[in-house]
C-alpha cells in the first residue's frame, strides 16, 4: 500500500497522522510511505526523522495525495484536501460527519472510502480510537476553563482551587465518560468543588468508587441539570452519542440565567456541541461571550498539546492502519466486526446510520457496501 501523511492544515493543528516510529512499522510491513515536508514539526519530528524511518518526503499535500492510495490524518479533511480525494483513496482520520453537511457532501461526491476513528468500536462498546483524545481533551477542558475564569478573559475572576478562607470554583461536568472522568480528575486535583451529572447509575457508581466523597455524583434530570448549571462557575460539556450530533442539553434560556462571568467549555463541539449557544472556535480565537457567559468551544482541543496527543493517538490507530494497508479495506473491515463501524462513507454511499439520520442520506449497511463497491485489495 502507498500511504500518505499530509501536514495538518486546520487552524493551529500541530498533530500528525503518523509518527516516525509508526512510519517505520509501515515500511517494515512492505508499504511505501509519503510524508509532506514539515508534517511532523509540531511534535518535534523533522523531515530527516521521517526519511530515516523509510518515508519519502514530498514538498506539498498535492504530491502526497497524488502518490498515495491511503491517506492517514488526524483532523477531518478541509475543503482543499477534500478536493484532492479520488475514488480509489482510503481516508483514515477523525471525521465527525453528523454536524458537518458540507464535509459529508464532499466525501460522498469524492467516491472515496472514508473511515472515521471516532466510530470504531471496542468489545465493550467503547470507542478506542477516540479515547486517548478524550483523555487529553478532558484534562485540557479544566485548565482552559480555569484560564477563562480569569477576569482578563471575561470570567468572574475566580481561582479554580480557591485559597484558604476562600471557596474554590464550583465545576459541573455533564457526562461521566472518558472526557468527563478526566475532567473530574483534573478539577479535583486543582482543588475545585466538583459535581458530575450522568443518566447512567452504573457510571455514577464507578466514578464515586474512583474519586470518593470529594466528588458529588448526581443523576441527570432536567431539574438537576438546571440547578447545578445555574450554581456553577465552570461547566464542562462532556456528552457523546457515537457518530451522532450531540444533544443540546443546556439551552440558550439557561445560559441567559447563568452567573455573569461563568464559563462553558464544550468538548462535544466536534459533534455539534451540547450547549445551544455553542459554535466552533479556534486556538487563535478560542472564546466568545454570550449573555456574560464565556464560551470555550475549540474544535481541536488536543492540538494544543500535539506531541502528547499524537503519540497517544498513534498507540491506538497504528494497528488499524496496518490492517488497512496489509489487507486492503474490504478484508480489514469485514474481518473485524468492531472495525467495520468505522466505515462512514464509501463509493458515494453513507454507511453510518447516525450520519444518514442526521443529514438525510439513504443508509447503506457497511458490509453490503463493501461487497458491492469496487474497491481494490491491498
Amino acid at each position: 500500500m502507498r500511504v500518505g501523511v499530509p501536514k495538518e492544515i486546520k487552524n493551529h493543528e500541530y498533530r500528525v497522522g503518523l509518527t516516525p516510529d509508526s512510519v517505520r512499522e509501515m515500511v517494515a510491513h512492505g508499504h511505501e510511505v509519503f510524508v509532506e515536508a514539515m508534517a511532523g514539526a509540531g511534535i518535534g519530528a523533522t523531515d530527516a526523522d521521517y526519511r530515516d524511518a523509510g518515508a519519502a518526503v514530498l514538498t506539498s499535500a498535492r504530491e502526497v495525495f497524488d502518490a498515495a492510495t491511503m491517506i492517514v490524518k488526524v483532523k477531518e479533511p478541509q475543503a482543499g484536501e477534500r478536493a484532492m480525494l479520488r475514488p480509489d483513496h482510503i481516508l483514515f482520520t477523525y471525521l465527525h460527519l453528523a454536524p458537518d453537511a458540507e464535509q459529508t457532501a464532499d466525501l460522498v461526491r469524492s467516491g472515496a472510502t472514508c473511515i472515521a476513528y471516532e466510530t470504531v468500536l471496542a468489545a465493550d462498546g467503547s470507542l478506542p480510537l477516540l479515547a486517548p483524545m478524550s483523555q487529553v481533551a478532558g484534562r485540557l477542558a479544566v485548565t482552559s476553563g480555569a484560564k477563562c475564569l480569569e477576569r482578563e478573559q471575561g470570567g468572574s475572576g475566580t481561582l479554580i482551587g480557591g485559597v484558604p478562607g476562600v471557596a474554590p470554583a464550583k465545576v459541573v461536568v455533564i457526562g461521566g465518560g472518558v472526557v468527563g472522568s478526566n475532567s473530574i480528575a483534573m478539577a479535583l486535583g486543582l482543588g475545585a468543588d466538583v459535581t458530575v451529572l450522568d443518566r447512567n447509575v452504573t457510571v455514577l457508581t464507578e466514578l464515586s468508587h474512583t474519586f470518593g466523597p470529594a466528588l458529588k455524583t448526581v443523576y441527570s434530570t432536567r431539574s438537576a441539570l438546571e440547578k447545578h448549571v445555574l450554581e456553577a462557575d465552570l461547566v464542562i460539556g462532556a456528552v457523546l452519542v457515537a457518530g451522532a450530533a450531540a444533544p443540546k442539553l443546556v439551552t440558550a434560556d439557561l445560559v441567559r440565567r447563568m452567573k455573569a462571568g461563568s464559563v462553558l467549555v464544550d468538548v462535544a463541539i466536534d459533534q455539534g456541541g451540547c450547549f445551544e449557544t455553542s459554535r466552533p472556535t479556534t486556538h487563535s480565537d478560542p472564546t466568545y461571550i454570550v449573555d456574560d457567559v464565556v464560551h470555550y468551544c475549540v474544535a481541536n482541543m488536543p492540538g494544543a498539546v500535539p506531541r502528547t496527543s499524537t503519540f497517544a493517538l498513534n498507540n491506538v490507530t497504528l494497528p488499524f492502519a496496518l490492517a488497512l494497508a496489509n489487507k486492503g479495506p474490504k478484508a480489514a473491515l469485514i474481518d473485524d466486526p468492531l472495525f467495520l463501524p468505522g466505515l462512514n462513507v464509501i463509493g458515494g454511499h453513507v454507511t453510518c446510520k447516525a450520519v444518514s439520520e442526521a443529514l438525510g442520506y439513504d443508509y447503506v449497511d457497511p458490509a453490503e457496501a463493501l461487497q458491492t463497491t469496487g474497491i481494490k485489495a491491498a
